[in-house]
C-alpha cells in the first residue's frame, strides 16, 4: 500500500497528536519577530503548544542563501546536504514504481487551494546526497517564494506568479494555495540518492525521499495555526 510520511531528520513528525512542525524564535514557544524569520524548528502539536524533538533549522537570509545547521556565514543553497533538511518527504510502496508530477504546496489546513494564513513561507528543494558543505548539489539555488525567483528550475516551472490568490496581498510573494507551488525531483529513489539533477531519472525504487528546507516569517502578531503542508504526485 502506498504512503507518504514526513520526518525531520530520522524522526518522524508524527509523534505528537496533531502534530508537525513548528516555527518559533530563540527557543521553543518564544514567538518571532514581525517581519523576521525563525530562530529554531521543532517538532509540536497543532497549537504550537507541546515541545517535541527539535529540528534542523533552516532560516531564509537572502533570495540566494540560507542559514543552516553546522555553518557560518550563511550558505548556498545548493551547498546544504539532504540531512540538513528541515523536512524529508518519504513515498513508500510495496512494489517499485517511479514518480512524477510531485508538487509541495503550503496551505491553511483546509483547503489545498488556500495559502497559509497570517505568514510569508519561503521553500527550496536540496538534492544533495553527501554530508559535506564544500560539495555543490543540483537543487534550488533561489528560495521559491522570493521576489526573484523566475519560476524556472530542472523540476518545472512555478505555478503562478508570485501568488495571484484573492485572500492576499497584491504583490504578495509566498510559496502557498493556488499560487506557488513548488515541484519536486522526479524519481529520486531511497534517502534522495537517484535524483541526479531532479528531471532525468526514471529508475523505480520502493522508496522515494525529498528534502525541503522551509523558512516563515510572520505578517502580524499571534501564533499562526492555519498552517500546513500538502504534497501529491503520481506513482507508475
Amino acid at each position: 500500500m502506498a504512503s507518504i510520511d514526513f520526518y525531520a531528520g530520522t524522526t518522524a513528525i508524527n509523534n505528537i497528536s496533531g502534530s508537525g512542525l513548528g516555527f518559533f524564535g530563540g527557543s521553543f514557544g518564544q514567538s518571532v519577530e514581525l517581519n523576521k524569520w525563525q530562530g529554531t524548528t521543532f517538532i509540536t502539536n497543532g497549537n504550537g503548544t507541546t515541545q517535541g524533538g527539535a529540528v534542523n533549522n533552516v532560516k531564509y537570509s537572502t533570495d540566494t542563501l540560507a542559514f543552516a545547521p553546522s555553518v557560518v556565514p550563511a550558505t548556498g543553497l545548493k551547498y546544504i546536504p539532504n540531512e540538513k533538511a528541515t523536512l524529508n518527504v518519504r513515498f513508500t510502496n510495496a512494489t517499485a514504481v517511479k514518480t512524477q508530477n510531485v508538487k509541495m504546496r503550503i496551505f491553511d489546513r483546509v483547503n489545498k487551494a488556500h495559502p497559509a494564513s497570517g505568514v510569508t513561507t519561503r521553500a527550496f528543494e536540496l538534492l544533495h546526497p553527501q554530508s559535506s558543505y564544500g560539495i555543490e548539489g543540483s537543487g534550488d539555488s533561489i528560495w521559491w517564494g522570493s521576489s526573484s525567483h523566475t519560476g524556472a528550475d530542472a523540476q518545472g516551472t512555478q505555478q503562478g506568479s508570485p501568488n495571484p490568490s484573492s485572500r492576499l496581498p497584491a504583490g504578495t510573494n509566498t510559496v502557498g494555495g493556488s499560487g506557488i507551488i513548488i515541484p519536486l525531483a522526479k524519481s529520486p529513489g531511497p534517502s534522495g540518492f537517484y535524483a541526479g539533477n531532479g528531471s532525468a531519472n526514471v529508475g523505480q525504487y520502493k522508496q522515494h525521499d525529498w528534502y525541503v528546507g522551509i523558512s516563515a516569517s510572520p505578517d502580524s502578531i499571534g501564533s499562526k495555526t492555519q498552517y500546513g503542508l500538502y504534497v501529491s504526485l503520481e506513482y507508475l
